[in-house]
């Protein structure tokens, strides 16, 4: 996990057991944000528990790790965002989208 937020430029990260009734064990993913002084949640995950596996006809004994992100809370993060109505919904503004790099891709991304 610290390899893929790191290639994002989100490298300052904190994990924690969570509960998660589809999963166990389960954690919760956090990267601190400078511009709100605080840990803000981006992820989570853990190990899909066996009789939720079963029931889909998986076989028995199958590992299955699921993971959720938060595309939007990293990248407020790594462009020192806000306030994530800057990102997302009907009051975005055009200039941030058309100016703005977290509104592209970033070409170095890749590398």
């Amino acid at each position: 996990m610290e390899d893929f937020f790191s290639k994002m430029g989100v490298e300052n990260l904190k994990f924690k057991p969570t509960y998660n009734p589809y999963t166990e064990p389960s954690m919760e993913i956090f990267s601190w944000h400078e511009g709100l002084k605080k840990w803000v949640e981006i992820g989570n995950s853990g190990m899909f528990r066996p009789e939720m596996l079963e029931s889909m006809g998986l076989p028995r004994g199958l590992k299955v790790l699921g993971w959720g992100l938060s595309l939007e809370r990293p990248t407020m993060i790594k462009y020192k965002v806000q306030n994530i109505r800057e990102l997302l919904g009907h009051k975005v503004s055009l200039d941030f989208i058309e100016n703005n790099p977290a509104a592209r891709l970033d070409e170095d991304l890749y590398e």
